[in-house]
């Protein structure tokens, strides 16, 4: 009798008998549930809480690498920490479609016992790599690439009669990587960096370790260096990236460094080659990973290093289903499994920056940018005193040094972190403020495809000529600028001018970010309007200028991370100028010059912010000194809503009993999405208290009445 869980919403895991053969702890099973099957994961003993005779049997074990302990160990701590149902866990890291479809039909070749007395050196070097592979059938393209012969060579040992070509259900290999001969010329800092990293490699213990460096250090050739030696050592090794976006001038350099693309998971990647992706991580066969927050739950079979890139990124936080952090995940991941975790940024997040401090982390920093590249100068516009016609919002200063920059050939950055053509509409006869009808959102207007669209739940609708509420016709004006509409005026300024907008709902693919990034990493593009799609990662060799838009945006509201993510997001933006041979100057349009946040942006003084913001978050007792979660309580029937997140904070003993406070119920900063009302309750505790055991306890006094969900979000990123 074994204990298996599913990937059903079920409390835990269920007993089975074992089919004659027996199943081994971690084995993938299929299992009946009801009236239907279900793939399971072998997670233990049964608990014996029913008997042997009322019990049903697994009916096979899967053709699955088994699911080692170390990935059991992780899905068991993510779900603790995170307060979620291990199946929905589970669910995290088998949810690729396709797992069980067999690879394709392939011509591979075997050895058939016939050797000529003369070979050429060449094909006993593919006789060779047959022999040492047990004789095991092999495509031609692995054969050639182990052997270092052309396909050719192969094809001619089976006109010779020493290989014979069979049909093999088999999937292509990934491509054998490791350093090439050219030896990468790294500075001083990156050197130190590097070995210090080889160094925790090679002792094989579990480290953490943040790698700081100003936009344009060469952060990324200093992991590379990691990863590199993590292949030597026969380690696997998973680079995580914010942004699909970023992954293809990545794949170009890690084939320059290292010989050969390495695996890539993200959504964008089609069925089969997850399929293909999820097993050979699981056989050991990619050495290497770049993705997405999902490809932390692929099942590496000898992991020995994560990279996580631009590790501040709010992206890496799950705000759906499991409310996980993949940067604290990753960390916690490189523990069980005894890797080297590696946290990379210029700007890195209060917590790392906190942990790093406290000695919890190892802390690596790169001053200077590489080569001769020199860190831009940064300055504000005071738009208090730029004196701009109405619907304007590009001040003459910033408009006379992107007009410089045309002159000498070199390109312009507008940022604006607003997509569409204004983030509102509003009727000057009744005053209504056009809104989504199915949530408490206003709808963008998006001029390049006549839309209105709700940026909440996705719900589009024509622009009206006459104004929803009073029926008055010509009266709907937009409000506010977004990229589309800078683009506008930029076009009446700069009449002669090749203009490129970022943003991901304008950019349809892939393929066509791809192709965007390559004009403008080519010069094909005089200015780039962008929202924060352009300040993560991207080398523009002839960008010379940045110009922040509306500095403040980020500042308003209370949220307690504003202050952290405005310093990030306009630094890292700043940094896209002046990063080949050419000065750049990035200057900042605000009406707020004199605010903290600005002046430590202007003056560069990164240590000086986080000091000063670690200090307001302590006495506060607001993360990483303090735990908040987020409990968003949400159905179709308000009251009912309303009643039991009510009900729910009177049932708050657990919490009380550990010192927390409960705030709330409260309407949600958005009260409906997709036609459901949503009340907040947020739990504040004391950082060293059993948080998450208090909470468990709490859900268990629990009842939600049909129709009510309730989701728990540790450490949220954002209160919505």
């Amino acid at each position: 009798m074994v204990s298996v869980l599913t990937t059903r919403p079920l409390d835990g895991c269920l007993d089975y008998l074992v089919q004659q053969g027996g199943a081994d702890k971690g084995d993938f099973v299929e299992v009946p549930i009801g009236n239907s099957q279900s793939m399971g994961v072998v997670w233990g003993e049964g608990e014996g809480a029913v008997p042997p005779d009322k019990l049903r049997r697994i009916r096979r074990v899967l053709p699955l690498e088994p699911m080692q302990p170390e990935m059991r160990s992780f899905l068991c701590r993510l779900a603790a920490y995170t307060v979620s149902p291990l199946p929905a866990v589970l669910r995290l890291a088998t949810r690729t479609p396709g797992i069980l479809t067999p690879p394709p039909a392939r011509d591979v070749f075997c050895l058939t016992g016939f050797l000529p007395d003369k070979l050429t050196v060449a094909r006993r070097r593919v006789v060779r790599v047959l022999e040492e592979r047990g004789g095991i059938p092999t495509t031609a393209t692995e054969l050639a690439e182990e052997a270092g012969v052309s396909t050719s060579v192969v094809k001619g040992l089976e006109k010779l009669g020493t290989l014979r070509k069979e049909q093999a259900l088999v999937d292509e290999s990934y491509p054998t990587l490791g350093p090439l001969e050219k030896q990468i010329e790294l500075t001083e800092d990156q050197f130190r960096a590097a070995s210090f990293l080889k160094s925790s490699l090679g002792k094989g213990r579990y480290s953490t370790t943040l790698l700081k460096g100003v936009t344009g250090s060469g952060k990324t050739e200093v992991y590379l260096e990691a990863v590199a030696e993590a292949l030597r050592l026969g380690k696997q090794a998973l680079v995580l990236l914010p942004e699909i976006a970023l992954t293809t001038q990545f794949l170009d350099r890690v084939a320059e460094r290292l010989g050969g693309k390495p695996g890539v998971w993200h959504s964008a990647i089609n069925a089969s080659e997850r399929r293909r992706l999820w097993r050979m991580a699981g056989e050991g066969k990619v050495q290497l990973v770049v993705g997405a927050r999902s490809a932390l739950f692929l099942p590496f079979r000898n992991l020995g290093l994560i990279v996580v890139d631009e590790e501040h990124d709010s992206s890496f936080k799950q705000e759906e289903g499991v409310h996980y952090n993949a940067r604290d995940m990753a960390v916690l991941r490189a523990s069980i499994c005894g890797a080297t975790a590696v946290l990379s940024s210029a700007t890195p997040s209060l917590e790392t920056w906190v942990n790093a401090r406290a000695r919890k982390y190892e802390r690596l920093d790169l001053q200077a940018r590489y080569g001769s590249a020199t860190m831009p100068d940064l300055e504000t516009i005071d738009m208090r005193e730029a004196a701009l016609p109405r619907n304007r919002w590009i001040s003459g200063a910033l408009a006379l040094e992107i007009q410089e920059r045309l002159s000498r050939g070199e390109q312009s950055l507008l940022f604006l972190n607003r997509r569409g053509y204004a983030p509102l509409t509003i009727c000057r006869a009744c005053g209504n403020q056009v809104g989504c009808r199915d949530c408490d959102a206003r709808m963008v207007e998006h001029r390049f495809r006549t839309l209105l669209i709700c940026h909440q739940c996705g719900a589009e609708r024509p622009v009206p000529a006459d104004c929803p509420a009073c029926g008055v016709e010509g009266k709907l004006v937009p409000v506010g600028p977004g990229v589309e509409r800078l683009e506008e005026e930029v076009r009446d300024l700069f009449d002669n001018a090749r203009i490129t907008v970022m943003s991901s709902d304008i950019i349809g693919s892939q393929q066509s970010l791809t192709e965007m990034i390559d004009l403008v990493t080519r010069g094909g593009t005089d200015i780039v309007i962008g929202t924060q799609l352009v300040a993560k990662g991207h080398n523009f060799p002839q960008l010379t200028l940045v110009g922040v838009i509306d500095t403040d945006v980020g500042l308003q509201g209370g949220d307690y991370r504003a202050a952290e993510r405005t310093f990030q997001l306009v630094r890292q933006v700043a940094g896209r100028a002046g990063r080949s041979e050419k000065k750049g100057l990035a200057l900042l349009q605000t009406c707020q010059p004199e605010h903290p946040v600005i002046q430590a942006i202007i003056a560069a003084d990164d240590e000086g912010f986080w000091v000063a913001e670690a200090a307001e978050r302590e006495v506060a007792g607001a993360p990483p000194f303090g735990r908040y979660a987020s409990i968003v309580i949400s159905g179709r029937n308000p009251m009912q809503v309303v009643d039991c997140a009510t009900q729910m904070v009177r049932q708050a003993n657990p919490l009380f009993q550990i010192g927390a406070q409960v705030f709330g119920p409260a309407p949600a900063p958005i009260a409906r999405i997709r036609g459901r009302t949503r009340y907040q309750i947020l739990v504040k505790a004391d950082r060293n208290t059993p948080f998450q055991a208090a909470l468990v306890a709490w859900k268990k006094t629990l009842a939600m009445p049909t129709g009510v969900n309730m989701s728990i979000n540790i450490d949220p990123q954002r209160f919505a």
